[in-house]
């Protein structure tokens, strides 16, 4: 019996001793090591589509620009009020609000109506409006508008959250696409950015969620470095080869957005009078961007399969007067 204890033990100790050594062995992560700098608990989920939101407060329209809104599954939105604003009166009494995404154009009197309260300023011509199905004020101006139902209130401190489910969704006909869905490229809204408050335009389209390898969009960009290149490229197409010369233009210039992070823009255009005279707005991020544009292998096809098509060829560098204006291409998926 001793024997078999003392055996028990002493294999015990073994187990024991390789469990400390496998322990011992194995190192935690360090997960302060990275190059990310820790900033808070700040809510970062910005930008935002900028809204103004309508309702009826005792007895009058009255508009507040919100920039603090969200989506909860697929069938509920939340809006985001301050409990001071005047409009959240009106609000909690009539369960409704009107919801209206911002354009440039409205952009101003968006800004307005949110740094002045319709406690002491009548905001209800800021906007023309008109009454929609489910009873809220819907700016006419706005390119797509909704009626919401508020089903209930979250309150934190400071805040009324409106929770709703949409009742109206009303959009303009030229920001729709062919299936009658909005195209956010030809409604463009206005975004809001909470941490430094300022206003952003919405991007370009980069890709399909979900079916990126085979319907890519535009490859993420570089930014323009010091010698970046903005050139005019003036070409003169014999008129027999004008209709095939476009088709390799295109096929050019598309393939080099979508995969080329160095090309930042690339829009081609003819002149009414003369389609034949073609002028190719190009910006390169840098000189090596340039260079390896000129290299690869689509546009070696473009350049190879043209030769004999191009009647005269101007490559002229342009400065700039503004740089930070820029251009933005986009591709339609």
């Amino acid at each position: 019996m001793r024997k078999s204890i003392s055996s028990i033990l002493f294999l015990s100790a073994i187990l024991l001793s390789c469990g400390r050594t496998e322990k011992t062995g194995w190192v935690q992560p360090n997960i302060m090591e990275t190059e990310k700098k820790n900033i808070g608990n700040l809510p970062a989920l910005y930008p935002k589509p900028l809204t103004v939101v309508g309702a009826e407060v005792e007895g009058k329209v009255n508009w507040l620009v919100v920039g603090h809104t969200g989506i909860i599954g697929h069938d509920r939105i939340l809006v985001s009020m301050s409990k001071q604003h005047y409009t959240n009166r009106g609000i909690r009494k009539s369960k409704k609000l009107s919801i209206n995404l911002v354009s440039r154009e409205m952009l101003p009197k968006a800004d307005y109506v949110g740094s002045v309260s319709g406690e002491s300023t009548d905001k209800s011509h800021v906007f023309d409006y008109h009454t929609g199905e489910n009873g809220t004020p819907v700016i006419d101006a706005s390119p797509l508008s909704m009626e919401c139902d508020v089903v209930d209130i979250y309150e934190t401190d400071g805040f009324d959250n409106f929770i709703c489910t949409v009742a109206n969704t009303y959009a303009s006909p030229d920001v729709l696409d062919g299936d009658g869905k909005p195209d956010y490229t030809r409604l463009k809204p206005v975004l809001f950015e909470f941490p430094t408050y300022s206003y952003l335009a919405t991007g370009e389209v980069i890709g399909k969620c979900l079916h990126l390898d085979r319907e890519p969009g535009m490859c993420a960009k570089l930014p323009m470095t010091d010698d970046g290149i903005v050139r005019l490229s003036k070409i003169e197409v014999y008129p027999e080869y004008l209709d095939e010369y476009m088709r390799y233009a295109t096929e050019v210039g598309e393939v080099s957005l979508r995969t080329e992070p160095g090309v930042l823009t690339m829009y081609a255009v003819g002149e009414k009078e003369n389609p034949c005279k073609v002028t190719i707005l190009e910006t390169y991020a840098s000189r090596a961007a340039y260079e390896s544009h000129i290299a690869s292998e689509h546009f070696q096809k473009y350049k190879q399969g043209t030769l004999h098509m191009v009647k005269s060829l101007t490559l002229s560098d342009q400065t700039p007067l503004n740089p930070t204006n820029r251009i933005n291409n986009f591709i339609q998926q």
